[in-house]
């Protein structure tokens, strides 16, 4: 009568290590291929409620590529607390800033589900502006995302 519906348990999950080359990829797409990694959502085993999703190590993010004029019009807002406290940044000002790796991170956390099993999964997203990334022991699997859509990458 009924099916065989196996539920992954967190003991039995194993997670695996993904390094990405950002250098030219389009920001939402590569976003999007980022956490539905992060999710686990490309395993058979997916299971909405446990992190079952792979540890993502993402190098030379200040390279990433926006389409169209988001660039210079793509407006990102905080607010600092106090009245009248919205403060707006362009996207050029945050990838030509200090910690340009900041636009992978929100636009891959903005696709992740709120909640404690969300800042789980985006605990293992690791950004890093530059080609050098600390985890070369861990010896992760290099997944070429350029390569699987000729829309996910632009050459400015």
């Amino acid at each position: 009568m009924f099916g065989n519906t196996t539920v992954t348990k967190k003991e039995a999950v194993e997670k695996k290590w993904i390094l990405i080359d950002a250098q030219d990829l389009v920001v939402g797409r590569l976003a999007t291929l980022i956490a539905m990694r992060l999710r686990g959502k490309h395993k058979a085993s997916f299971t909405p409620h446990v992190d079952d999703g792979d540890h993502v190590i993402v190098v030379n993010a200040d390279k990433v590529a926006l389409t169209g004029r988001k660039l210079d019009q793509k407006i990102y807002y905080h607010h600092t607390g106090f009245i009248g406290g919205i403060k707006e940044r362009s996207a050029k000002f945050i990838l030509e800033g200090r910690f340009p790796e900041r636009i992978v991170e929100k636009a891959v956390e903005r696709m992740l589900p709120r909640g404690p099993l969300g800042r789980q999964q985006l605990s293992n997203l690791r950004v890093y502006k530059g080609a050098e990334h600390p985890h070369a022991a861990q010896s992760p699997v290099i997944l070429d995302v350029g390569a699987m859509n000729a829309k996910n990458k632009r050459s400015a």
